[in-house]
């Protein structure tokens, strides 16, 4: 239960970044957040005070966070992608990046070049584009956004926290 993620707004609320229950309430105790969204019948009692398992907290003071870039390596691509090749979808294997438009033909490294493939679909697309190949793209390869990197290791979005994310 106390590693619950809990989504951590800034006082204006943008979304800083994804906390576990335990750190949340110990933010609630020194009356530095607000709780903003509860985990509905579940909660957490110390020996004098009963705590409502926080959803959703907010900063009562405005934090000016400089956003990390996120490096351009092979372990990001895999998992901007979900670990899932982005030619036939298979989501087990072994996973490699493959460059979209190839090294050879005057492709370069980036995030809108990059995808994660597995071994047989690299393999079958070769020194080729994948419209030579007879291959296709499941998505448009991006740069993702700091925040949406991080939300993806704690898996889809809690329900409660839709109203206070960016939609993309």
């Amino acid at each position: 239960m106390l590693r619950t993620p809990v989504l951590l707004l800034n006082q204006n609320y943008e979304p800083l970044t994804i906390l576990r229950v335990k750190r949340a309430i110990t933010l609630l105790i020194l009356d530095k957040v607000d709780l903003i969204e509860k985990v509905d019948g579940i909660l957490i009692h110390t020996i004098s005070i009963t705590y409502r398992v926080p959803s959703v907290i907010r900063l009562k003071y405005y934090v000016c966070i400089k956003r990390k870039e996120i490096s351009l390596t092979k372990k990001n691509i895999i998992k901007r992608d979900n670990h899932q090749c982005q030619y036939c979808g298979k989501k087990t294997g072994i996973m490699t990046t493959d460059h979209i438009i190839p090294r050879a033909l005057g492709g370069s490294d980036t995030w809108e070049n990059l995808v994660c493939a597995c071994l047989e679909c690299n393999n079958r697309k070769g020194n080729r584009v994948p419209k030579d190949a007879s291959m296709k793209l499941f998505r448009r390869s991006k740069k993702p956004n700091y925040f949406t990197f991080v939300l993806n290791e704690f898996g889809p979005p809690k329900t409660k926290w839709r109203p206070f994310l960016f939609q993309s």
